[in-house]
């Protein structure tokens, strides 16, 4: 495919325009614009470029022009004297795609000052407007008989030298070249790539990072003899669904989890969580998922319970928690449960943050699997996505990642205990060993109360004690008061005689339809050697048939 910049022109300078006058009408000129913020010129490595003539303005710039620019980039032709704007973007070597916009231009809106200045010799006039909240000035000339601009904006005023944002960014024109031997862009030949606005912007949007498709509407929900196929391998009843993945090797980025999730039959509000398994030990939760849940370790502190698969060991490393995410009540399959003036979502979307993992899988295939407790046959339906943004992060030293432990019971309906152990004062301990120092030690920990009847866990603020080395690191009480705001989000919530729906009420660290956020725990730098992390919550009693319960999950995170 030939891009663009080769169809434009190879560029020949005739002379650099000093002492500035009426330029030639039937002459062409590039324009280059360098950038500069809070008033203060900066070294500008790829400024704007205008090539202006007679029929069409070209708006790129230098890394383009010179044939050097990364995928995707994006160029702008003005024609004249229609002034219909065509967008053009190189998404990468074999994929270009355009859109035209014959209104754009014409209904800019300017408010003209009195203010003039002189830039390049040109006295100039002020010409504002606002685009999206932003204060736009333009100070342009109509004494150099030419119209153009660094960008869309004010394409017919005159010749625009400088555009200012919010006071601040400037974009200053610098330099005015006449060129000779310029070929126009041939407009047909863009013309096979259009594509309507939308989707030219979501198209250039999304070519600028890595999607990983995961799962694409997958029900996990609960069956006798769940269904596997070649790709996607459902476990514990149907309520686990896993998938391998493989990551790009790329060097930090930005890492974001997306989940979209709507009810497909259940209406109460679920514990969910998006979790790696790891598999590089003697044992992994992917033996107990094929076999049984007999396969893992056993934490024993001494209550009477025996729990699966919970703290790492000498020849196993627990689930790796993502993202923990909890349900609705019934979003989209009970939107016809009408309120007034209630407009139920369809869908319910998590998106999170989850760079600071992304070195355990970085150029790796890994298991990467959702869970959703419920026993119904119906349950829930799902989408995942992991997108990966370049040059996000700040480059870190050697980085150490541990799972420590994983209290929730992905594997609830295949038998797994659930987390009772805060019964007991001594909680839940686990030992590592560190084979080398560990600078600023960081335990990334999620938490979450259970307990669903007025005096269970999960409507009690219970505070929380992480213990290193028997000696309090930290303690917190982990609660929500925020969960009213996502009422719109659960269409079957109970409303009670108070006015309250059950949905409105606040948790221990959990919202109906939300997203609950890591905890950053610090714990300083930590010698080489063995070490005890312990967890410790005064978990309320049961009552009668029901029990509380702590999902908690660690990992600890620092450089060597």
């Amino acid at each position: 495919m030939k891009h663009l910049y080769i169809l434009i022109f190879t560029i020949f300078i005739s002379c650099n325009l000093q002492a500035q006058g009426v330029l030639k009408s039937n002459a062409v000129y590039k324009i280059t614009y360098f950038r500069s913020a809070d008033g203060k010129p900066k070294e500008d490595r790829n400024p704007a470029i205008t090539i202006v003539s007679a029929k069409q303005n070209l708006i790129s710039n230098a890394s383009i022009l010179d044939r050097k620019a990364k995928y995707p980039f994006e160029q702008s032709i003005v024609t004249k004297p229609e002034n219909i704007l065509f967008q053009v973007a190189d998404l990468d070597v074999n994929n270009q795609i355009a859109t035209t916009d014959s209104a754009s231009i014409a209904k800019q809106v300017f408010e003209f000052g009195a203010e003039t200045k002189v830039i390049l010799g040109y006295t100039c006039k002020k010409a504002s407007t606002v685009v999206n909240s932003n204060q736009i000035d333009l100070w342009y000339t109509t004494d150099a008989g030419i119209k153009a601009a660094p960008t869309s904006l004010g394409q017919t005023l005159g010749l625009v030298l400088e555009q200012v944002r919010n006071g601040n960014s400037y974009v200053t024109a610098t330099k005015i070249e006449e060129v000779k031997k310029v070929q126009p862009i041939d407009l047909e030949k863009i013309s096979s790539k259009l594509t309507d606005g939308l989707t030219y912007k979501d198209l250039l949007w999304k070519s600028r990072f890595t999607t990983l498709n995961v799962f694409n509407n997958e029900q996990i929900n609960f069956i006798d003899k769940p269904q596997s196929n070649d790709s996607i391998f459902r476990y514990a009843g149907g309520t686990v669904i896993a998938r391998k993945v493989k990551f790009p090797a790329l060097a930090n980025p930005n890492v974001f989890v997306d989940l979209t999730e709507q009810s497909n039959g259940d209406a109460y509000d679920r514990t969910g969580s998006v979790f790696i398994i790891p598999t590089d030990n003697q044992i992994s939760l992917m033996d107990a998922l094929k076999n049984s849940v007999k396969e893992l370790p056993v934490y024993d502190n001494g209550n009477g319970k025996k729990y699966q698969g919970v703290v790492a060991t000498a020849n196993y490393n627990p689930v790796i928690e993502l993202m923990r995410f909890f349900t609705p009540f019934g979003v989209g399959k009970y939107n016809t449960l009408k309120l007034k003036d209630k407009n139920w979502a369809e869908k319910v979307y998590y998106r999170q943050d989850v760079s600071e993992l992304f070195p355990l899988v970085n150029g790796k295939e890994v298991w990467v699997a959702v869970f959703i407790g419920n026993y119904d046959k119906g349950g829930h339906k799902v989408s995942l996505n992991i997108t990966l943004h370049n040059g996000g992060r700040p480059k870190e030293a050697k980085e150490v990642i541990l799972p420590l432990f994983n209290s929730t019971n992905v594997m609830e309906m295949a038998g797994q205990e659930y987390a009772t152990m805060f019964s007991s004062e001594k909680g839940l301990e686990v030992s590592f060993t560190l084979a080398k120092d560990l600078k600023d030690a960081k335990l990334r920990y999620i938490t979450t109360g259970h307990g669903g009847w007025g005096n269970g866990d999960e409507f009690v603020p219970k505070k929380n004690t992480i213990w290193l080395d028997e000696k309090e690191a930290f303690a917190f009480t982990p609660w929500r008061q925020d969960c009213g705001s996502y009422r719109l989000s659960n269409p079957a919530s109970g409303n009670f005689e108070s006015g309250l729906s059950s949905s409105d009420l606040s948790r221990s660290n959990w919202c109906p339809g939300t997203v609950t956020n890591p905890n950053w725990i610090s714990l300083g730098d930590l010698k080489a050697g063995v070490h005890t992390i312990k967890v410790t919550i005064p978990m309320g009693k049961s009552e009668g048939g029901s029990s509380s319960a702590w999902n908690v999950s660690g990992v600890l995170l620092g450089t060597e």
